[in-house]
């Protein structure tokens, strides 16, 4: 156990509560109470952590540890953690001289912006606790410094406390079995550490508007924090008692895990690519919602986030990005709207009868994307004349290798990128059953895919043909991106020996316990370590860089080229699946990160909780039987 073990607390509506497994809060993004003011986005820090001391016969001893600037670590309460559970909600158990046990718990509660705490005695004689919440009042990407604004004031009344730190930000709410006591004071230099690995402003200032006083010999004290507005309107034993009954409905870690993802959007519903810095994506929400929704058996959320989709389709594209602040949604991607149509077509299947109102929107929103990139549209997306898609422009990044660092994108992929056409097959082959206009269409792309991509003397497909635009130019760059002309779509692309040498030479040469690396290590632009400031870092994103995510599609490519047989799925998941989970889930909380080291021992990076990562491992799992 250690700092690099995170915990989540996810409210329903995109806010969320975080940190470690030490207590040390070691992100920007780590905090008691992080509330999304307008679901999923307008996030921010209302409380950023908690200080707790206990007060004995035997002396006072912290229950927390914070790190302050110049790595100084204070105080000592990470030294007396015992155990350490992320499930059903993330406890801690705590040894103090004298035999004394306590257990902290820590959950959100589901469809507010709400965050509960409670503090019990296991062993020992009681004391006297303390809990003492740093309020802050920002933007969650921001950081929060000692000014004269702060708004110490407090209402005190009835057990509930209400601290207003600024003018337009919501007021905090703390409910509490405790005694309050007003404070005035500001804690300096918190320094985060995975902020300074990145090369970001890592140094926060936090306020103190009061603490929390609770006798543990007369039970357990709790302490509830809530977004003005969302302050619960039940007893905190039966907060506690509700979400446990909804958690224990989950059947894995996994399927667990994935609920943390499904939100809230206006009065639908969406999925966070991933915490704590991600909101909705459009290519990340279809991707993983095959394996959150679908394949957990949530039909319903799935026909929420599709119909919430498809509502948006503009000139045959759909948004990859709604922005956090409110603006005009991004269109910078040619193959989200393609993804939208695998996960109508997987929906379908899996949801059998579906409402007729519901199943013409979906299926307008298919023709729609078709007739629109057939025809033409944004960034150079069209149909060409040998029935591939072509797509790109200079400056922009399409496809899902979108690192973008001011000017320079990193892997522009600009022409017939490999995966997008296996997309846009799978796409035309779906909507001929609305529309049999597009199995021609369907049948011309398949003839110039099979023709085109694949190189025989290097033994496997090209990664981008016509590569800027120029006729018969290609990118022979060896990635994981061919692996969806066999597994990962509804509809193979290649088969045969093709099939079985993109699989082999894929695992050969770009597999690793933790998922599929983006670039062959033996290529000169390969990097296998992924850090540094923010230029290294998206150097490095897709050139080498593990991502967990590509783990599924692999798995399905896999064993589509083994006969699917039941011989094959048991391997799979015991030389593939479970290494992956085992080496990028230790602490068993059911999450996966967005990536890892390309080179040994492949440490995750990144964003710690991703949804596609933990979608495509379910899916995964379900494939296996």
């Amino acid at each position: 156990m250690d700092e690099t073990t995170e915990w989540l607390e996810s409210d329903g509506l995109g806010g969320f509560a975080s940190g470690t497994a030490t207590t040390v809060r070691t992100r920007r993004y780590h905090a008691a109470l992080l509330a999304a003011t307008r679901p999923p986005g307008g996030r921010m820090v209302l409380v950023g952590g908690v200080e707790v001391w206990l007060t004995n016969s035997q002396g006072t001893f912290a229950l927390t540890s914070n790190r302050y600037d110049p790595d100084v670590t204070y105080p000592d309460g990470a030294g007396r953690i015992q155990a350490f559970a992320p499930r059903p909600y993330p406890r801690w158990e705590f040894a103090l001289p004298g035999s004394i046990r306590i257990e902290y718990g820590i959950f959100a509660v589901a469809g507010r912006a709400s965050t509960a705490m409670y503090w019990k005695l296991l062993d020992g004689a009681g004391g006297s606790l303390l809990v003492r919440p740093f309020i802050c009042g920002r933007d969650y990407h921001s950081l929060h410094h000692e000014n004269p604004a702060f708004n110490f004031n407090c209402e005190a009344a009835f057990g509930r406390v209400i601290v207003r730190p600024y003018d337009g930000v919501p007021a905090i709410v703390f409910d509490s079995n405790g005694e309050f006591v007003p404070e005035r004071q500001w804690y300096r230099n918190f320094a985060y550490a995975q902020e300074k690995a990145r090369g970001l402003d890592y140094k926060e200032d936090l306020a103190v508007a009061g603490s929390f006083k609770f006798d543990l010999a007369r039970g357990e004290g709790w302490l509830i924090m809530s977004a003005a507005g969302h302050a619960p309107d039940r007893s905190f034993e039966e907060i506690r008692g509700a979400e446990l009954r909804r958690r224990k409905q989950f059947k894995t870690l996994l399927e667990s895990a994935a609920d943390a993802y499904i939100v809230r959007r206006g009065a639908g519903r969406t999925i966070i690519a991933g915490y704590p810095w991600f909101t909705d994506w459009g290519r990340d929400t279809f991707i993983s919602m095959r394996g959150l929704c679908l394949a957990g058996g949530r039909i319903d959320d799935a026909r929420q986030i599709l119909l919430q989709w498809a509502g948006a389709v503009s000139d045959g594209m759909l948004p990859n990005r709604f922005t956090d602040s409110g603006e005009q949604p991004e269109f910078n991607s040619v193959d989200a709207s393609l993804w939208f149509v695998v996960a109508v077509h997987d929906f379908l299947r899996a949801a059998g009868q579906v409402e007729a109102p519901h199943r013409k929107a979906l299926a307008a929103a298919i023709e729609a994307i078709l007739e629109g990139y057939s025809k033409g549209t944004r960034f150079g997306i069209r149909m060409d004349r040998d029935g591939l898609l072509s797509a790109g422009v200079e400056g922009v990044q399409l496809t899902w290798m979108d690192a973008k660092v001011g000017d320079w994108v990193v892997t522009p992929r600009v022409g017939k990128p490999v995966e997008v056409q296996a997309l846009w097959i799978n796409a035309l082959r779906i909507g001929s059953a609305f529309n049999q206009r597009w199995a021609v269409a369907a049948q011309a792309a398949t003839e110039s895919f099979l023709r085109r991509f694949f190189d025989a003397q290097r033994g496997y497909l090209i990664d981008v043909a016509d590569a800027n635009h120029q006729p018969g130019a290609i990118d022979p760059a060896l990635r994981p991106n061919q692996i969806f002309a066999v597994g990962g779509l509804p509809y193979q692309v290649i088969e045969g020996d093709r099939a079985r040498a993109v699989v082999d030479i894929v695992e050969r040469r770009l597999l690793t316990p933790a998922g599929l690396r983006t670039l062959d290590p033996a290529d000169p632009a390969y990097k296998g370590h992924y850090g540094g400031g923010q230029r290294e870092r998206d150097g490095a994103y897709h050139q080498g860089t593990v991502w967990p995510w590509l783990m599924g599609p692999f798995i399905e490519a896999w064993i589509r080229v083994r006969g699917q047989t039941r011989a094959a799925r048991d391997e799979a998941r015991t030389r593939f699946l479970q290494p992956m989970l085992q080496l990028l889930d230790p602490g068993a909380s059911g999450h996966l990160p967005e990536i890892a080291d390309g080179d040994p021992p492949h440490t995750p990076r990144g964003c710690p909780f991703q949804a596609w990562s933990v979608g495509e491992a379910i899916r995964a799992g379900r494939l296996l039987g």
